[in-house]
């Protein structure tokens, strides 16, 4: 299970450092442009990969249902609105923000799947991200005067 966890918090990691080298791509180009490339380059190392590991396409892929298809498009709006809001709000507020959001749609996920078990746990969780974007804000605007 650490490994796990480990793996979460490094791909987490690298979704930070991911948005910051877009955003500071966006600033010479724009969101769009940076989206592109991302997705274009990102395209390219995925091909490498399959062609090392042997395909793409697992058995049972083309029996998921039309919404499950989605995610690229998802995904575009994410880049590209990450790209524009990591030069405006910063890395840690954009951070911070992306992960509250990640966390309040998981909750209401979960809410959905199985009833919320956890589900004043998760939101207590949620609101604790919240407070620290606040509080990181709060500092940036004290900082700043």
């Amino acid at each position: 299970m650490g490994g796990v966890i480990a793996l979460a918090f490094t791909g987490g990691m690298l979704v930070t450092l991911s948005r910051q080298l877009n955003g500071r791509l966006a600033m010479d180009s724009s969101a769009l442009g940076s989206s592109f490339w991302n997705h274009l380059v990102g395209l390219a190392v995925l091909l490498a990969v399959a062609l090392v590991a042997g395909g793409l396409w697992p058995q049972g892929t083309g029996d998921a249902p039309w919404f499950a298809w989605i995610g690229g498009a998802l995904g575009v709006v994410f880049v590209a609105g990450g790209s524009w809001l990591i030069p405006r709000l910063g890395a840690a507020m954009t951070g911070g923000l992306l992960v509250a959001g990640q966390m309040l749609s998981g909750v209401v996920l979960d809410l959905l799947r199985d009833g919320g078990r956890n589900a004043a746990l998760q939101a207590a969780g949620v609101a604790l991200i919240l407070a620290g974007v606040a509080l990181s804000r709060r500092r940036q605007r004290k900082t700043a005067a």
